[in-house]
């Protein structure tokens, strides 16, 4: 019986020395528990093999000091978008320092930019001044309703210039395609049926826009150009002018 008790004393001994390595599983004497281990970084390993490290979260988009400081003015000007990551896409095709716009500011109200891809920032910049001070201030003065969304053909696309061997300022997300307009009070003006078949009122709005548009950005075409554009304006950069 004596031996059966000292063995019993041993167990206990042993156990209690156990439980003291697992300090992160046992309240302290505060009555807290001791900080269990940072999981967010660790992911479960099978028996035998090292834990598989993982990312707690994911990589922040850092971007150059100059286009930092064109997102900051962008974000000035009130517009809702998102930066995006930089990337190589072909032979003379990138995003590059390029934005998501979702909305833009005008004098009163927001308003919508639809079927938009990756924007240059400078060109996105250009844009939203141009959709407040020439487009949404127009559409007040000349039809009598504020702008509720500018309707896009795209803006980043990988492709030459039509007949040509030379890349499109939109291989780089260089250019933005504006194809209409849609006033808040329903109406609808496009360039395609409105340039020469809209009102008075809207063939002028249209062309106070296009006017509007060769002051700020490098290159306008439209659909006074070619056939090509008849049913859009292209608006391009902040290179030198061309306005057609």
């Amino acid at each position: 019986m004596e031996k059966l008790g000292r063995s019993k004393l041993f167990m206990a001994l042993a156990l209690a020395v156990s439980l003291g390595g697992c300090g992160s599983l046992i309240p302290s004497a505060s009555g807290n528990a001791s900080p269990s281990p940072d999981r967010s970084a660790v992911s479960p390993a099978k028996p035998g093999s090292a834990p598989r490290r993982v990312a707690s979260a994911p990589m922040a988009i850092v971007p150059n000091p100059r286009d930092a400081a064109c997102i900051s003015d962008l974000s000035n000007t009130g517009a809702q978008f998102s930066a995006l990551p930089d990337s190589y896409t072909g032979e003379g095709c990138s995003t590059l320092g390029t934005v998501q716009l979702s909305a833009l500011n005008g004098d009163a109200s927001q308003f919508g930019v639809s079927n938009i891809g990756p924007v240059q920032c400078r060109t996105a910049k250009v844009f939203s001044a141009w959709a407040r001070f020439g487009v949404d201030r127009a559409a007040r003065q000349l039809l009598g309703s504020p702008l509720a969304r500018i309707e896009t053909m795209g803006s980043y696309s990988c492709r030459n210039i039509a007949g040509s061997n030379r890349r499109s300022a939109h291989a780089t997300a260089g250019a933005i395609d504006v194809s209409g307009f849609v006033l808040a009070d329903g109406r609808r003006i496009s360039l395609k049926q409105d340039w020469d078949g809209g009102t008075h009122a809207e063939r002028e709005f249209l062309r106070v826009v296009h006017k509007s548009a060769c002051k700020r950005f490098g290159t306008v075409l439209g659909p006074d150009y070619n056939r090509a554009h008849e049913d859009h304006f292209h608006l391009e950069g902040t290179g030198p002018r061309f306005c057609r």
